[in-house]
């Protein structure tokens, strides 16, 4: 029950309120030289300004130009109301207030325009952050990692030379390795068993020995 009274009492103090600003800016206007319609048109004009410049910044609270509209309707408003009580002859308004009373239709439609048309700027939300962070993992880039135990047998098994074959000294399988990479690289292919036994200039059973141990065909 209260409640609705304390309404009832604020809707009727608007529209006392906003009766007394709307007569007060009409005869602001008329005094300055604005008759008829067009007298009654100015309370309109600053009402409207006043609007939207509170909607604006409703939405945008940050945005300066709709702090700068709001307070020049609130003073175009409260002038007239200071004005029209006795403070100044209306039967003789000053040149400067006439100046200002005509210009306002234009400043007024300058400052809706940029109220409404100017967009507001989209609200930035925060990027999720994950609970648990995944902790960093520095890698040696020269560290080489050890193959496992059945790789390294295969890899033992390969290099030894079957039974009853040459022994094949390290520094001629190395100088055969060589070749063998640098064939790869250049043709892109491995290298044959044939093609390995024309570099080496090797008799037979040595060239199978080595082409065995670098697993060549």
């Amino acid at each position: 029950m209260s409640r609705s009274i304390r309404l009832d009492a604020v809707l009727i103090q608007a529209v006392i309120a906003g009766a007394l600003s709307f007569a007060h800016l009409h005869d602001l206007a008329e005094a300055a030289g604005q008759t008829g319609w067009k007298a009654w048109a100015y309370p309109v004009s600053v009402d409207l300004l006043l609007v939207a410049a509170w909607r604006r910044l409703r939405t945008a609270r940050r945005d300066g130009s709709a702090w700068t509209w709001f307070v020049i309707a609130l003073v175009a408003s409260l002038g007239a109301n200071v004005a029209t009580a006795g403070l100044l002859d209306l039967a003789n308004v000053p040149a400067w207030l006439r100046i200002l009373v005509a210009g306002w239709p234009a400043l007024a439609f300058l400052g809706g325009t940029l109220l409404v048309h100017t967009p507001t700027e989209p609200a930035t939300h925060p990027q999720p952050v994950d609970e648990v962070a995944a902790p960093e993992v520095e890698m040696d880039r020269t560290h080489t990692p050890t193959p496992p135990a059945d790789v390294r047998e295969l890899d033992r098994a390969a290099a030894q030379p079957a039974p009853g074959a040459p022994t094949v000294p390290a520094a001629l399988l190395d100088h055969a390795r060589k070749l063998a990479d640098t064939h790869r690289a250049s043709t892109g292919s491995p290298m044959t068993s044939e093609a390995l036994a024309v570099r080496l200039g090797l008799p037979a059973p040595m060239t199978d020995a080595i082409a065995a141990q670098l697993q060549l065909t």
